[in-house]
């Protein structure tokens, strides 16, 4: 794609590298094929080629962001599904996180959207707010008639039961039982931590047992994908240093083998830390080290010998052992190109495997997406459920906790992590969901 920028425009940083993205592009259109927005609506402006158009001309011509590129920016779910399919290695996610950033900057939004997206922006990153927040939607359910608007989706959304916390949420060290083989680092997340906390538990126990000490960070929060897929960029610098603060403090104590994420949306920003920072020169060199620790908890375990721990009574469902739909989020399958790990390890402990249909389309849940964007949400989550519900599966397994609860409850059949199947068929307690 031609690009008319000025040197002067060049020479910011976020201009030049958004420049060399848009001239990457030879609008060949293979992305609207894959593209969940675009196959809903069939609005070339939803699609990642017209959203690409519309940022372009908005950098270009240094022009504040319009409501048309809001409208359809808003929509665009980050799934990276563009990315996987484009053959011309487009890096749309940083053009857009860009062009959200922009918006952030020059767009004023209608005061009730204003907002709720500083509530989500304050509340989610929060586990103590979030988990209160939670149990007041719980409480107001049966008036959400009286809410306006999109908050009384949100009140709709509030789970029947909110778990109480973990005792391992607070800083402090797992060590690794029999041989000591690795030191990691868990990055415990937010909105996890108070919708599942048995997924963290779960995932100690698996490292444990395969001979890793564990160190749960002081000061580590939330990745901050939360803020940064709204354009709050102050918010995400200052989560980001934080974080990175915090590891650096754990690898004083001792060289770290891996930075271990099991929400695969928070692992995908992780891994972008270098990015994120690359302009800040006393940052830049600390976020990429962090970033290059940084690995999915599947990426992990299947470098361990998993096949040791693997009980001799297969888990089992009515006797029988149970058939896992595996989901494959967005942020691994697209973000990480992680594919295979997941769907090994699950057959190597005993569980048949089978994928959905259209398993590279988005469920809709996308981080803050199905709060921000409900009616596009809802439509993907149907898809996505009849698409899983089609495999005749008992169970379904993914690794990020947005699919997780974007599905429990539209499927129809329990809905639990990778992890949790994983720690059941090597000794750990059998998942409730399946009881």
């Amino acid at each position: 794609m031609q690009t008319k920028f000025s040197p002067a425009q060049l020479a910011d940083p976020h201009i030049e590298t958004a420049n060399g993205i848009l001239r990457a592009c030879v609008h060949c259109g293979f992305c609207t094929a894959t593209c969940p927005s675009y196959v809903l609506l069939g609005d070339e402006l939803d699609s990642p080629r017209g959203r690409i158009y519309l940022i372009k001309d908005m950098l270009e011509n240094e022009r504040p962001a319009s409501a048309k590129l809001v409208k359809h920016v808003d929509r665009c779910l980050s799934c990276l599904s563009c990315m996987t399919t484009c053959p011309s290695g487009v890096h749309y996610m940083h053009l857009v996180d860009h062009a959200r950033t922009r918006i952030a900057e020059t767009y004023v939004r209608p005061w009730p959207e204003r907002l709720l997206r500083a509530l989500l922006a304050v509340v989610l990153p929060r586990p103590s707010l979030f988990r209160l927040a939670l149990v007041g939607a719980r409480l107001a359910r049966p008036f959400k008639g009286l809410f306006p608007g999109r908050l009384k989706g949100l009140v709709a959304m509030a789970p029947a039961s909110v778990p109480g916390p973990s005792a391992l949420d607070r800083p402090q060290v797992f060590p690794a039982q029999g041989v000591p083989q690795r030191r990691v680092a868990l990055l415990t997340g937010c909105a996890q931590r108070v919708l599942r906390p048995a997924i963290n538990e779960a995932t100690v126990r698996l490292l444990t047992r395969l001979g890793c000490e564990v160190v749960v960070a002081e000061g580590v929060g939330c990745c901050a994908a939360l803020v940064h897929h709204m354009g709050r960029e102050a918010e995400t610098d200052a989560q980001v240093k934080a974080n990175i603060a915090a590891f650096e403090r754990v690898m004083e104590g001792g060289a770290l083998d891996a930075i271990v994420v099991n929400a695969s949306g928070c692992g995908t920003m992780v891994k972008d830390y270098g990015h994120v920072l690359r302009t800040e020169v006393a940052w830049a060199e600390r976020a990429r080290r962090v970033a290059a620790l940084a690995r999915d908890v599947s990426e992990v375990l299947v470098e361990l010998d998993l096949g040791t721990l693997v009980t001799p009574d297969k888990p089992g469902i009515d006797g029988e052992p149970p058939v896992v739909a595996y989901h494959s989020a967005c942020s691994l399958r697209h973000g990480q190109k992680i594919t295979k790990e997941p769907k090994r390890l699950l057959a190597d402990a005993g569980f048949e495997v089978r994928e959905p249909a259209e398993a590279h389309l988005c469920c809709g849940s996308a981080g803050t997406y199905n709060l921000l964007q409900p009616e596009l949400a809802s439509a993907l989550g149907a898809r996505k459920a009849d698409r899983l519900a089609a495999t005749g599966a008992q169970v379904i397994a993914t690794g990020n906790i947005g699919c997780l609860a974007q599905m429990t409850g539209a499927v129809g059949i329990p809905v639990v992590h990778t992890v949790e199947l994983l720690d059941w068929a090597m000794g750990g307690p059998r998942p409730p969901e399946l009881g």
